[in-house]
């Protein structure tokens, strides 16, 4: 079976083609600037780049250039678009109803639609995609793959906030998570890679790059993690402020005449974090460049990031009665070496403990613990790609 895998954006559309006989990526690109001018960067395994500036108006243009792309002469990798079995979408927001990938149909759309208020900058994205890929390819199957599914095994103790609890039974503002697939995806490696059924494991994933989060994995589900309602909660990110004391929006509109909800909730999304602090980058490469040149505040903005990881892998092995393994992911998890010895400093008195040796891999699996280390440390490249694949050949059922 042949996957395509769709993750649509407000203005962009990331896809994977993968034969499930062996996961391998047959083809992967990007479109980007839906509704402007149109940018296509195609990339098929074994043969050369392909990059084109075709016109987009729409989701629907680009996902004709998709499926041109991948049965071109030239750069294709298939010889009819017939050979696409099946479509998986990733789907950023499923709410209380979705625990689970599920086939799309009229009624899942409905569902997906009615969660918009939830996921206001990301559904609307995903359901473009979802429509334009209908459009084109009527009849071929289509499932989607929630972000926040993994997470409705926590626990109302973890879900529920201390508000009037009126407003989680008739709005349903709650706790439910993201990079629920990523998560799902290296525990399971984990457990592959130390030999133990997932069952018996308690393992903290931190996925961690531009946007971040930690997840608390008991017996294979998860039972707390660090984004909440939406994805501004938790651990401060690139331009996220992460969890911050809600007091502080009353007193800073009250204090700067003009300023409204609308721009505090912008500058918390999108000037905040590890930009915000530092007023260099809310990229990690260039806090370590700003760092070495001497920046105290790229140093702060750094150092906030590892104690909240840090205070999080022990806040999530007291809730779980101990951990088996703490798992690093996601680009700043995958590369940042320096950063993941950080987080696991001093943690020797919860049985983790790093080798720095093993320690200088990128990108790469590898169990990077000392030898005498009770807890693992982990190094798993994550694959949200091939868990949409996965699920979406699984119910497909070909």
């Amino acid at each position: 079976m042949k996957v395509l895998v769709i993750n649509a954006g407000s203005s962009s559309l990331k896809y994977q083609l993968i034969d499930m006989a062996n996961a391998e990526v047959l083809a992967k690109g990007l479109c980007e600037r839906i509704g402007i001018d149109g940018v296509l960067k195609h990339e098929p395994t074994g043969k050369g780049d392909y990059k084109a500036e075709i016109a987009m108006p729409t989701h629907t243009e680009a996902v004709k250039a998709v499926l041109e792309a991948i049965v071109s002469p030239n750069h294709g990798v298939l010889a009819d678009i017939s050979e696409v079995d099946a479509v998986g979408h990733r789907t950023v927001h499923g709410g209380e109803k979705f625990a689970s990938s599920v086939m799309i149909d009229d009624a899942v759309l409905k569902e997906i639609k009615a969660c918009i208020p939830l996921a206001p900058l990301h559904n609307p994205a995903n359901i473009i995609g979802i429509e334009a890929c209908q459009a084109v390819l009527p009849g071929v199957p289509m499932v989607a793959v929630f972000d926040t599914a993994f997470h409705q095994t926590m626990p109302p103790v973890a879900y529920i906030y201390s508000i009037p609890y009126r407003y989680y039974e008739d709005d349903k503002v709650r706790r439910y998570g993201f990079h629920g697939t990523s998560h799902y995806y290296v525990s399971q490696r984990a457990a592959a890679m130390l030999g133990k059924p997932l069952e018996e494991l308690k393992i903290v994933t931190c996925h961690l790059g531009n946007g971040s989060s930690v997840c608390a994995i008991n017996g294979g589900k998860s039972v707390d993690t660090s984004m909440g309602f939406t994805p501004l909660d938790g651990l401060p990110m690139g331009t996220r402020s992460g969890a911050i004391d809600p007091g502080i929006l009353e007193f800073l509109i009250n204090k700067y005449e003009g300023l409204q909800i609308a721009d505090m909730l912008t500058i918390l999304n999108k000037e905040s974090g590890v930009l915000g602090v530092s007023g260099v980058s809310s990229d990690f490469r260039d806090l370590d460049n700003a760092i070495a040149e001497g920046s105290e505040r790229a140093k702060l903005a750094e150092s906030i990031f590892i104690y909240n990881v840090k205070k999080l892998i022990g806040a999530y092995a007291a809730i779980m009665g101990g951990v088996d393994a703490v798992v690093f992911t996601a680009g700043v998890g995958e590369n940042a070496t320096e950063l993941r010895a950080d987080v696991v400093s001093g943690l020797d008195f919860m049985g983790i403990s790093m080798c720095p040796e093993k320690n200088k891999v990128r990108g790469k699996e590898t169990d990077v613990s000392k030898d005498d280390s009770r807890a693992r440390v982990l190094v798993i490249p994550t694959n949200e790609e091939l868990v949409i694949a996965t699920d979406t050949a699984r119910l497909v059922g070909k």
